[in-house]
């Protein structure tokens, strides 16, 4: 699979600015075949599945081609249903973060057309939104497109299934002839053909080709999950299955290593891989991999095609990969060499659709499994806990611990009481952790899976964010990023961290200080 990095495309340094600032590290196959031509001014005709990065691909050169001195509507981006605009919006937005003077605005159905008509006044230069929305506002002249440089059809075989293709015909006529026009399809058949032929000037036809690869040695399954209860169940998956190795990937490099301290901070052997590691960290992470003294690797796409490890149990696909073959690239870490191998993936809302189409790439059934629960846990544990009870009485001398039991039996005890309550003393030793995730602080108005916090101290005594989040840090030991909001009031301060470290954070905070003062630090009482 070829790569491209995105410093290769001929991107201005604040865009790439914006590009890495989302974490990605290079661009997809349908990025690297279609921005260069669409830079170069060509019109475009291009096949691509949901998920596979289309949007970068006409996003990126829209937004190197656009004049920031020009504070009239260049570019139109036509989309099927207000949640695909909403969704554009918010991705070119991101892209555009250090294009300051670049504006980006969606209009679809359902909003307040005067709000809408008050916005388009402000001088977007960037238009996305619903075909029916986006002819109401040039019926109106609300929308001018006299200098429209670029039209982008997004997902038009979508549009015209809906029985859009009369709206899209009027808009693309009442738009400037000179205009460069854009076109991107899952599928194309015979009436997006039509509209090409009529409405684009000799387009470049742009798809990607995938080689045809089939996993069968591997189980596949799929978890809906909300996407704050990820890292819940992704530890739940490492206690029931205990792998021997495991690979995370992540779309990401920053929610490598949020993943990835995550992880560390629950006690996990883990750690990362990704594109901004130097070659000799890289190398000293894999060979604590290879050699098992990290149990749970934590990666991007790029960074896990050096992966050439044997004994990988499981992989877990935190993120649904950005393109179908991603996935066949990462579930072939595991089930190599002729063993068996486990694939889980992490799916949240419509990521569902992506995961149709890793299906219909791969030509393999992805089981759908129920979440596992705290109970699951603990009785994988104690299952594990019996296995290897079974194993020593079968392989080891017990004769000095038979010794010690025939003592204990001699004060009127029997042996099935001794043995459960060794088997209750190691149980608790698994239990002190669970006990303290499980600790119930109420409502406190956090965000979820957070602890809100109250502080006895605030403006008044000088106190800034730094100083409450180096205090935490450095006296409970939590990474400062897992730390959440801190709200510093004249006399008080709320801040939120992770609920399961919220017992240590309150502990470890009792009668300490900040800025020279003792405080008293407790759960918050929610407003």
């Amino acid at each position: 699979m070829k790569t491209t990095k995105f410093e290769e495309l001929t991107i201005s340094d604040k865009l790439l600015h914006g590009i890495r600032d989302m974490g990605f590290e290079e661009a997809t196959p349908i990025q690297t075949k279609a921005i260069p031509f669409i830079l170069e001014g060509r019109d475009v005709t291009g096949q691509a599945q949901t998920g596979t990065g289309k949007t970068a691909a006409f996003g990126i050169p829209i937004l190197e081609k656009i004049n920031p001195k020009d504070k009239s509507v260049q570019c139109m981006v036509i989309c099927p249903t207000r949640e695909l605009v909403i969704q554009v919006a918010e991705e070119i937005r991101k892209m555009a973060k250090y294009l300051h003077d670049t504006k980006v605005l969606p209009i679809y159905g359902g909003q307040p057309i005067q709000r809408q008509i008050n916005a388009l006044k402000k001088s977007p230069q960037i238009i996305i939104g619903t075909p029916g929305r986006i002819q109401d506002h040039m019926r109106r002249r609300t929308l001018k497109v006299g200098n429209l440089q670029m039209v982008v059809l997004d997902e038009a075989d979508e549009m015209l299934n809906m029985g859009f293709k009369d709206d899209i015909e009027t808009i693309l006529k009442d738009t400037p002839e000179k205009r460069q026009t854009i076109l991107f399809s899952a599928t194309i058949p015979k009436a997006i053909l039509e509209i090409a032929k009529e409405y684009q000037k000799n387009p470049e036809t742009v798809r990607v080709v995938h080689k045809k690869l089939t996993v069968p040695s591997i189980e596949q399954y799929y978890f809906e999950v909300k996407r704050n209860n990820k890292l819940e169940i992704l530890s739940r998956l490492i206690d029931i299955y205990n792998p021997k190795l495991a690979l995370v990937f992540c779309n990401t490099k920053m929610k490598v290593d949020e993943v990835s301290d995550q992880l560390q901070s629950r006690g996990y052997f883990s750690d990362k891989l990704h594109g901004d590691m130097k070659q000799r960290q890289r190398d000293r992470v894999m060979n604590l991999f290879r050699n098992g003294d990290i149990e749970i690797l934590v990666a991007t796409d790029v960074a896990a095609r050096g992966i050439d490890v044997d004994d990988v149990e499981i992989v877990f696909n935190f993120d649904v990969p950005q393109d179908e073959e991603y996935y066949v690239h990462r579930i072939g870490r595991t089930g190599r060499a002729g063993r068996e191998g486990k694939a889980f993936t992490f799916v949240s809302g419509k990521e569902v659709y992506k995961l149709r189409n890793i299906q219909k790439y791969t030509k393999t059934k992805i089981k759908r499994e129920r979440t596992p629960s705290v109970s699951d846990v603990e009785e994988a544990k104690t299952s594990t806990i019996l296995n290897q009870i079974k194993n020593i009485i079968e392989n080891e001398s017990l004769r000095k611990e038979i010794n010690i039991v025939e003592k204990i039996v001699e004060d009127d005890f029997n042996t099935i009481d001794v043995a459960a309550s060794l088997l209750k003393i190691v149980m608790g030793q698994h239990k002190q952790e669970e006990k303290e995730e499980e600790l119930d602080f109420g409502d406190t108005g956090a965000e979820p899976g957070m602890v809100r916090l109250f502080i006895n101290i605030g403006k008044n005594q000088k106190v800034r964010p730094k100083d409450v989040l180096g205090a935490i840090a450095g006296e409970s030991g939590l990474p400062g990023d897992l730390v959440g909001a801190i709200d510093i009031y004249d006399k008080f301060t709320f801040v939120e961290v992770p609920k399961i470290h919220a017992n240590k954070v309150l502990n470890a905070m009792k009668d300490n200080r900040i800025k020279g003062k003792t405080i008293n630090i407790e759960p918050a009482n929610k407003k």
